[in-house]
C-alpha cells in the first residue's frame, strides 16, 4: 500500500490479531472419538469474526469461507489454539486468515491442523454495509499475505459474477 493511501484510521494486521485457546473435552467429540469438525469450524468463525470486528470496530457478518481442510485430527484432551488476523480490507469487507493448532499438553507437541480464510462484511447500526479502515502491511510476510488476499478477493468476485443468474 502506498503512503498516499495511509490514513490516521489505517490499521495493521497486528491491530486485529486474536488468539482463542480451549481444551477439547468429551462433549467436543464426534462418533469416531476425535474432535467434531463442526466444533472447530465454529471456533474458526468466532476468531475470524473477532479479528474482523477489531479491524472494523463494528458488527460483522460472515459472507464467505474459503476451503477448510482438516490436515490432522484433533483429539479429546488437546488444547486447540485458534489464531486470526485481517489479511485484506476492501471497501466494506475484510478477509481474515485463521490458523488452528492442536497441542498435546502431556508431551508439548503442537500440530497445525487447519488454515482457512473467511470474509466478513462490516455493518452499521441499520445493518447496512459500512466502510472499513484501510489495512497497512508492515512486514514482508504481511505484504505477501495481503497480495495473496487481493488475488483471492479478485477470484471470489469472478466466481460470484459467474454464479449470478442471467436475466432474460
Amino acid at each position: 500500500m502506498t503512503d498516499s493511501l495511509i490514513t490516521e484510521e489505517s490499521k495493521t494486521p497486528a491491530d486485529s490479531r486474536v488468539r482463542l485457546s480451549i481444551m477439547m473435552n468429551p462433549e467436543h467429540a464426534n462418533a469416531g472419538g476425535n474432535v467434531h469438525g463442526g466444533v472447530i469450524m465454529k471456533l474458526v468463525d468466532e476468531a475470524g469474526a473477532l479479528a474482523a470486528m477489531r479491524h472494523a470496530r463494528s458488527i460483522v457478518v460472515t459472507v464467505a469461507v474459503d476451503s477448510m481442510t482438516f490436515m490432522e485430527p484433533i483429539y479429546v484432551g488437546n488444547v486447540v489454539t485458534v489464531d486470526a488476523e485481517v489479511t485484506y480490507a476492501g471497501r466494506t469487507s475484510v478477509e481474515t486468515r485463521v490458523q488452528v493448532s492442536a497441542e498435546d499438553p502431556l508431551n508439548g507437541g503442537v500440530t497445525i491442523t487447519n488454515i482457512a480464510y473467511l470474509v466478513y462484511v462490516a455493518l452499521d447500526q441499520n445493518h447496512r454495509p459500512r466502510p472499513v479502515p484501510p489495512l497497512i502491511a508492515q512486514t514482508p510476510d504481511e505484504q505477501t499475505r495481503m497480495e495473496a488476499a487481493r488475488e483471492r478477493q479478485q477470484y471470489r468476485k469472478q466466481q460470484r459474477a459467474r454464479e449470478l443468474p442471467t436475466r432474460s
